[in-house]
């Protein structure tokens, strides 16, 4: 029996779309149903450039924890306002900064971009002088709103994750770093730690995970922590695929493991 291999691609290709598409319309769903009061700031930095930042406060009665949610390479997306929302039902302050602030057209962000491939050049693009220094006015901000204790903490995923160990070596304020399956700075750059870095990698991501054991000993050597897990059967990018309902068994896992960790860190701030 012949089979029509571009057939066969189409309806494959037209599958995952509609998944992808019924995915996006959840995060959309439970976006506008939560009952957490989430809102769109504008921070400006030192050098006056404007970082457009969703925050999401969660309903205690104490000041909280906040915590920076740094978005992946493809730019601050509804998925990672999703996750500040669950952060904020687990009790902290949440803010998602979007560093594409005022490079896109005119002078927007993420959103206007015309394509995907246009979000990640531009990312690709962003200095370490650059997101440093508006990483730092997302954590003067949070940290001084009356909602908020004096606890701040920072975390990312791939790319994100990788600009948040970035950023535990460059800023001195800051209490903690998650980083999620991003890479690592330089050894060099590792006794330069102030605070606690995190780590959640999939156990399927070599070209992450390959520098761990260095990092790890630099961290050692230094006296400094950096505490990675590595979770089972699982690759890049794990958290968000385990938050699919379409996710495998393995992803929702590692996803409820990974969270459960995250939170319980976040509490011992």
């Amino acid at each position: 029996m012949k089979y029509n291999h571009f057939l066969i691609l189409t309806l494959l290709t037209t599958t995952l779309f509609v998944i992808g598409n019924l995915y996006a319309d959840n995060i959309k769903d439970e976006l506008e149903k939560s009952p957490r009061h989430g809102e769109w700031v504008k921070i400006t930095a030192a050098d006056n450039h404007e970082v457009n930042s969703f925050i999401v406060y969660p309903e205690v009665k104490e000041p909280a924890t906040a915590i920076i949610v740094i978005h992946e390479i493809f730019g601050l997306t509804d998925w990672i306002r999703l996750v500040a929302d669950r952060l904020a039902a687990e009790g902290f302050v949440a803010i998602c900064p979007d560093l594409l602030s005022g490079m896109g057209t005119d002078g927007g962000g993420t959103e206007s971009f015309d394509s995907g491939d246009d979000v990640r050049r531009a990312i690709r693009g962003l200095s370490t002088e650059r997101v440093n220094t508006d990483l730092d006015a997302v954590y003067k901000y949070v940290r001084d709103l009356p909602s908020t204790n004096d606890k701040v903490g920072v975390s990312g995923f791939c790319w994100g994750g990788s600009k948040s160990f970035q950023y535990a070596v460059a800023s001195k304020e800051i209490d903690a770093a998650f980083v999620f399956y991003g890479s690592a700075p330089s050894v060099e750059d590792v006794p330069k730690l102030s605070a606690p870095v995190y780590g959640f990698y999939g156990e399927n991501d070599n070209r992450i995970n390959a520098t761990i054991d260095s990092t790890k000993d630099a961290a050692d050597v230094a006296n400094v922590k950096y505490e990675p897990v590595i979770y089972k059967d699982v690759g890049h990018a794990f958290l968000r695929r385990g938050m699919d309902e379409n996710a495998s068994e393995a992803q929702k896992k590692a996803t409820k493991d990974a969270w459960a960790r995250w939170v319980k860190l976040l509490g011992e701030l």
